[in-house]
């Protein structure tokens, strides 16, 4: 029987291996267990800072809170105080913008009126944030004659505007109209919307491999609803949130444009100079452009920022950009 054939003959059967001192082991793999795990609020905050957009948003905003906190660090002149001699007169030392029919500081009322119309606004998002919620989760969640009923009863809320319902409530409740009134008004018939959205998505999310294992663990479908779907869900009812707040805050303009919102004597609101300001519009129109500007500029910074928080959630909009 032949010999098998040498090494050096057959250089199939040759092995090398290098020195371990020539060939360190490095951990090519290794994870970074303090590092920080990615999620997508932090995906979104990455993306909205890098956006002059938020940065202008956030400045508006910024600037309508702080106003609507504190009104005096802006005027020390009493918005209340006001002098016919001093009627329809322009700007002059001390009074920027000059003086409305009744002889009042315009810009005083409007630097005033910032904090009515924001905390309208404020109470509204609010009131549609908590019903909505509530309504769409429940619905979304547990299905069967609980989604029936909600769905049903957001559906006769949703046919109604809620501009003409408010109106009528408005009109109805006219003796006790205040800031918790109006904003009432407005936002029980303005919160379907956030239910609608709210359940469609928690309709995708209840199906994903995280609610079924959270329910193999043994915890009650309400438990799982609060810690873990609803989480996951919450991020598109944020952002008609944001949107919804100047929406609100031009629902109370219309209102006491229409002069069924907030009393005049009570409440300074840049409705009530936009509506006080109507009839001299041919021959006084900064009356009506000033509070005009405050508004538009406040409601263009919560839809700008709206819209930041809207492309930011969307991973699908991060990639387009």
């Amino acid at each position: 029987m032949p010999e098998p054939k040498n090494n050096e003959h057959n250089p199939r059967l040759e092995h090398f291996v290098a020195p371990v001192d020539e060939t360190p082991v490095v951990a090519v793999d290794a994870v970074k267990v303090d590092s920080k795990k990615a999620t997508l609020w932090s995906d979104a905050w990455r993306d909205m800072r890098k956006r002059p957009m938020f940065w202008i948003s956030a400045a508006i905003i910024l600037l309508v809170l702080v106003v609507s906190l504190f009104p005096t660090l802006f005027t020390q002149i009493d918005p209340r105080s006001c002098k016919l001699a001093f009627s329809n007169q322009d700007a002059i030392a001390g009074h920027p913008l000059g003086f409305d029919k009744q002889g009042c500081d315009i810009y005083s009322r409007v630097i005033h009126g910032t904090s009515t119309s924001v905390s309208v606004g404020i109470a509204v998002i609010v009131l549609t944030f908590v019903v909505g919620t509530i309504m769409g989760a429940l619905a979304g969640f547990f299905g069967g004659w609980v989604d029936t009923v909600l769905s049903r009863l957001g559906d006769v809320f949703f046919s109604i505007p809620y501009i003409l319902a408010a109106v009528v409530v408005m009109s109805v409740l006219s003796a006790h109209r205040n800031i918790f009134v109006i904003a009432l008004a407005i936002g029980a018939f303005s919160w379907p919307v956030t239910a609608r959205i709210l359940r469609a998505e928690i309709l995708r999310v209840k199906n994903s491999d995280f609610v079924m294992a959270s329910e193999a663990l043994g915890l009650s479908r309400f438990k799982t609803l609060v810690k873990h779907v609803l989480p996951n869900s919450i991020a598109p009812v944020i952002v008609v949130t944001t949107l919804s707040l100047s929406a609100a805050i031009v629902a109370e303009a219309t209102l006491s444009f229409l002069g069924v919102g907030l009393p005049p004597g009570q409440f300074l609101s840049w409705g009530n100079d936009i509506s006080a300001a109507q009839t001299q519009l041919r021959t006084r129109p900064q009356n009506l452009i000033y509070p005009s500007i405050a508004l538009t500029i406040t409601v263009l910074g919560f839809i700008m920022l709206g819209e930041v928080v809207r492309d930011a959630l969307d991973p699908k909009a991060r990639a387009r950009r």
